[in-house]
């Protein structure tokens, strides 16, 4: 009789296993290739495992399988024109699958990405950069809005006032009408002359 097949997976061993290379490049261990970094005079070295880099960048994997021998122990890659702070970031997001950086350098990493072929760092920072772009014109429309609503409200008062200055007007009328009386208003206003004016109409 056959068992059945059952499936046996960790949610947590690819966060474990790149925790744990991450671990070994920070101190050093196991680690083959040096990554020499130079921009504007600023040079640095890092070191890393070419298995990592290869399985995140094309252009690693394109470096590491091309190379026709061993230069001693330890591959060296050389990198012109990419900051230091840039690599950094870089090395710590594949290493990790996530890296705290400043808003005005997405760009430069998205750059990066693209120059290393990094097509997981080039999609984090696409949706970054959409989510940003969609909170600035978010903020654009909201302060719009309450622009529009300022004006609303500042143009709203003359338009309450027309009742007022109305009832004020009628409260001068009620001075001027030496009766005082409501009834004897209208008849002030809209009675016509008195009947003393029809004899000298037959005249």
């Amino acid at each position: 009789m056959e068992s059945n097949a059952v499936l046996l997976e960790s949610k947590s061993s690819p966060i474990n296993l790149l925790n744990e290379m991450h671990q070994l490049r920070l101190l050093g261990h196991l680690c083959d290739v040096t990554v020499s970094v130079e921009y504007q005079g600023v040079r640095a070295e890092f070191v890393a495992h070419k298995a990592v880099l290869a399985a995140t960048s094309k252009f690693f994997k394109e470096v590491f399988l091309n190379e026709k021998g061993m230069d001693g122990p330890r591959t060296n890659v050389f990198l012109n024109e990419v900051q230091v702070a840039d690599f950094a970031s870089f090395l710590e997001f594949v290493y990790t699958a996530r890296v705290e950086v400043e808003e005005d350098r997405v760009q430069r990493m998205l750059e990066i990405a693209e120059k290393l072929k990094c097509l997981d760092l080039s999609e984090t920072c696409f949706q970054l950069k959409k989510q940003m772009l969609e909170s600035v014109l978010l903020e654009l429309q909201n302060f719009s809005e309450s622009q529009t609503s300022e004006e609303e409200s500042t143009a709203q008062p003359s338009v309450l006032l027309e009742p007022k200055a109305v009832a004020e007007a009628g409260q001068a009328d009620c001075a001027l009408d030496p009766s005082g009386s409501p009834a004897a208003r209208p008849s002030n206003r809209m009675a016509p002359e008195p009947p003393a004016a029809k004899p000298k109409e037959k005249m």
